[in-house]
């Protein structure tokens, strides 16, 4: 029948085959690491397969209180427990979060519109000791986190937060999940309403982290449990019916367990009810700092199902999830929850995250937030049932890829969780192709300006721990400080708050709003709850004081606050913000317009508390004094070196990097310029040497190669050769070469001379251009004196000169001379016989003429300009048979 006010059931442990044992509540319920439990509902049985849950972290304690006060810390097997996850046989999808400590009770997910929840009955009644209810009939009280959104008023709408994880996702879930170390503590109150079971109280706790756990693996991120603590005694903080100053108050009392039990993220459970709507509150982008990294939570239901959905709702907030905006939601319709982080819900509770909750996560882990979840524990640690095929890599395995059907892992042999042959890793970022990468091989870069890369070992298959700049450091150009990984500015604030172009306001503006002390301008509030005046010291550090061009602040319960004032005899915008709620008593501490922790204030001066305080330098100067000035300093206060200096100290050459972040791989322009420096000394030579020999023997196909091309270019000069036989003149019209010849016989031949100088007075003389003075070859001729009267015509000679035949050509047309001759150049010309033919053949181009030994006589080439002056006694053919060489 309906399941309205629910249905009294029986669950049963199967144990094997058909036998079957009733779930007792008087008997301590068994914690196999594998079980499978039948209940039926509306009729149907349903078969829960389940797995024992990996919740509790290695170093898990519980701490209660004495009656002296002093605390009482334990440490129990962090795998012996009773809490599981699964799913129900025959239903895709379908998924089980449930515990069997006594009796059972959990979540059992059909599909997105079937659900139930079991518990058991307060009162068993003969032969039934449980009740099983449709989910959206089980009631839990609403109300709103610090940030003013309504969580809702029943269960049904938590059925899809947790959204199931395929099986074969979790094969990989080591290299992809992020791990966040939580620690939960219980005040007084909440241990009074579990009527001072101190038992009770902690396996409240740790069903509430179940659920918190499944949560979150929607979005990579795994929640183990690194501790819970039960103020038995009294509270240790101050915790009133004023959310704002219980969280304040838990945040100062956090620093202090910080420094005895090492957490990513501690929150408090509250059984105090605060006024208003409000059930829980969280800082914006707290996580991993140590001083917001934590919230509170009002345990407000029956069930530990409806604190888990507070609590993670405010670790959202922690992870900078702020509200849905219109428009983000478009993965669920109002009908069907809505989205997680939507500013208000109601009937049926959200199912599932926005993009816009998916992006802003992804946004705060790319700007250097949540550095502390990338330090995965090793998983052998956190196994609680140890079997091949479960998924996960345990003490004594190589590898574990699943159950054989499910295995794709090519690396891992699935029936026995060994390595297959030739490989050396089947999982791991440091793994690729069964193969361990190199060392030096980057396996996380830095995410924004406070990070620092890790690389492989070359001995693991996983990436070494996350580590960063060390608290202190300076980012920005100089302009912040970092803080757990951050560089927080007031400008990124601004741009976060405002949009693109965004820039923070005057110092002036944040003096005259913050120095107020009102809802508009404020350094937070006090204990009381009363917005509390800024100094002027501190007033960088209360509600930041921007500059946009933007009509609105991004966010749906934002608005603008504008303040016109004065400043260097200008008037100047400050523009901030006011988150409005429902009631002013459900205002959040950590509103998005006030200035983040850690934004520098000053020089050494970094906003804390609300204050500006000194940044406390003296850890970062002692460290990085170690450095010798080639380094900077981790989070782990080891020397991160640079480039070209080795660790730990950064005082010898080497690779850079740190002992914590793996050795650092050489730059890639180096590894190319060894690679050519090593083709060129020794490639390279071994190929002259080879191919010498080779072309040394006789038949070898270098030699005839060669020896072919020889002949093929002896071949082709040898046509181009008899081409030019058979063309006659100079290829250039304007220049007509003569053969002006002598024989040593031909004295008695009546001399002609060249004509004389031109003059005023010889109109018809035809000038000579004369290329370059001709001088006679030195062992034929006798120097002479040069003659003292240059402007006479120079003498007859008695025999012709000896003239060398090589002719120099000048490139450049030079012009007719301008001044007389000097007497060598200019000679009579000589008379060659006209029944004598030129010796040799004149050249298809002056260029290639050659000086060649004179043979009975000397020759003369001149350069003429093509007219019909011919000399007496000058031949006017020329027969050239061979060019010139």
């Amino acid at each position: 029948g309906a399941l309205s006010h629910g249905e009294r059931v029986t669950p049963h442990w199967l144990l094997g085959g058909r036998t079957r044992r009733a779930v007792s509540l008087d008997e301590k319920a068994p914690a196999p690491a594998r079980a499978k439990v039948a209940v039926m509902a509306e009729g149907k049985e349903l078969v829960l397969v389940l797995e024992k849950n990996q919740l509790l972290a290695p170093g898990y304690t519980e701490t209660h209180y004495a009656a002296d006060g002093q605390p009482v810390t334990m440490t129990p097997d962090h795998t012996d427990h009773c809490y599981y996850h699964g799913h129900v046989q025959g239903y895709g999808g379908s998924w089980v979060v449930l515990s069997t400590c006594s009796g059972i009770r959990g979540l059992i997910v059909l599909s997105n519109n079937s659900s139930y929840y079991l518990k058991p009955l307060g009162t068993p009644e003969p032969g039934h000791h449980h009740v099983i209810h449709r989910a959206e009939h089980l009631p839990i009280q609403g109300g709103t986190c610090g940030h003013g959104d309504d969580l809702g008023s029943t269960i049904a709408n938590i059925v899809q937060l947790f959204q199931p994880v395929p099986q074969r996702a979790k094969r990989d879930a080591w290299r992809t999940m992020k791990y966040m170390e939580l620690f939960i503590v219980a005040d007084h109150t909440l241990y009074r309403n579990q009527n001072l079971n101190l038992g009770h109280t902690k396996q409240r706790i740790v069903e509430i982290a179940n659920y918190v756990d499944k949560f979150y693996r929607s979005l990579n991120i795994k929640v183990a449990l690194i501790g819970l603590e039960v103020w038995t005694e009294r509270d240790q903080c101050a915790v009133t019916s004023d959310a704002n100053a219980t969280l304040w108050s838990f945040l100062q009392w956090k620093k202090a367990l910080r420094s005895r039990k090492k957490h990513d993220n501690a929150q408090l459970l509250t059984g105090k009810t605060f006024r208003g709507t409000t059930i829980g509150m969280a800082p914006l982008e707290g996580m991993c700092s140590a001083d917001n990294s934590g919230g509170v939570s009002v345990d407000h239901s029956e069930q530990p199902i409806g604190a888990a959905a507070t609590m993670a709702h405010e670790i959202g907030h922690n992870f900078g999830m702020s509200h849905d905006s219109t428009g983000c939601c478009v993965e669920a319709t109002p009908e069907q929850g809505g989205c997680v982080m939507a500013a208000a819900t109601g009937h049926p509770f959200p199912r599932v995250f926005s993009s816009c909750s998916k992006r802003q996560l992804e946004n705060y882990f790319q700007k250097g937030g949540g550095m502390c979840l990338f330090n995965l524990p090793d998983t052998k640690d956190l196994v609680v049932g140890r079997k091949c095929g479960n998924g996960f890599l345990e003490e004594g395995e190589d590898c574990d890829c699943g159950e054989v059907e499910e295995c794709t892992n090519p690396c891992c042999n699935a029936h026995n969780c060994t390595l297959k042959a030739g490989a050396q890793c089947a999982h791991g970022d440091c793994c690729q192709s069964c193969k361990l990468k190199v060392a030096g091989t980057i396996c996380r870069e830095a995410a924004g300006s406070c990070d620092l890369p890790e690389y492989c070992t070359g001995a693991s298959p996983y990436c070494p721990a996350n580590v960063y700049l060390l608290d202190g450091s300076s980012c920005a150009y100089g302009e912040a400080y970092c803080n757990n990984g951050m560089c927080m500015t007031h400008h990124q604030q601004c741009v976060q708050l405002w949009g693109p172009g965004a820039w923070p306001a005057p110092d002036a503006c944040f003096q005259d709003v913050n120095m107020a002390g009102n809802t508009y301008g404020n350094c937070g509030k006090d204990s009381q709850g009363r917005y509390v005046k800024c100094d002027k010291r501190d007033a960088m550090c209360g509600k930041i004081q921007c500059q946009s061009s933007a009509k609105k602040p991004q966010g749906t319960n934002t608005v603008s606050i504008d303040t016109t004032i004065r400043f260097n005899g200008r008037e100047v915008k400050c523009r901030g913000t006011y988150m409005y709620t429902a009631k002013d008593d459900e205002e959040d501490l950590s509103d998005p317009g006030l200035v983040m922790t850690g934004t520098k204030c000053g020089d050494g001066m970094v906003c804390k508390d609300r204050r500006c305080q000194n940044a406390s330098l003296f850890e970062l100067e002692k460290c990085v004094s170690r450095c010798n000035g080639h380094g900077v300093c981790n989070s782990n206060k080891n020397c991160h070196c640079d480039a070209g200096w080795a660790p730990p100290y950064c005082e010898k050459p080497g690779l850079g990097g740190s002992v914590d972040s793996g050795p650092v791989q050489r730059d890639n322009h180096e590894a190319i310029f060894i690679t050519l420096l090593l083709i060129f000394l020794l490639f390279l030579p071994a190929l002259m040497i080879i191919t010498y020999f080779w072309y040394r023997r006789e038949n070898s196909l270098l030699n005839k190669w060669i020896k072919e091309m020889r002949r093929r270019s002896q071949e082709t000069y040898r046509k181009k050769t008899i081409s030019r036989k058979s063309t006659g003149g100079h290829p250039k019209a304007a220049f007509t070469l003569r053969n002006i010849s002598t024989s040593s016989h031909t004295n008695k031949a009546p001399r002609a001379t060249f004509p004389p100088k031109p003059s005023a007075h010889q109109p018809s003389s035809q000038p000579v251009n004369v290329v370059h003075p001709l001088r006679p070859a030195p062992h034929s001729i006798p120097p002479r004196p040069r003659d003292p009267k240059p402007a006479r015509p120079p003498p007859p000679a008695s025999r012709s000169p000896m003239v060398p035949t090589k002719t120099v050509v000048s490139q450049v047309k030079l012009p007719p001379p301008k001044k007389p001759l000097p007497c060598s150049p200019v000679r009579t010309p000589l008379v060659v016989p006209k029944h004598q033919p030129p010796r040799r053949p004149l050249p298809g181009s002056p260029l290639l003429a050659k000086e060649l030994p004179p043979a009975h006589g000397q020759t003369l080439l001149v350069m003429v300009p093509p007219t019909n002056f011919k000399a007496s006694g000058i031949s006017a053919m020329s027969h050239p048979t061979r060019p010139l060489k």
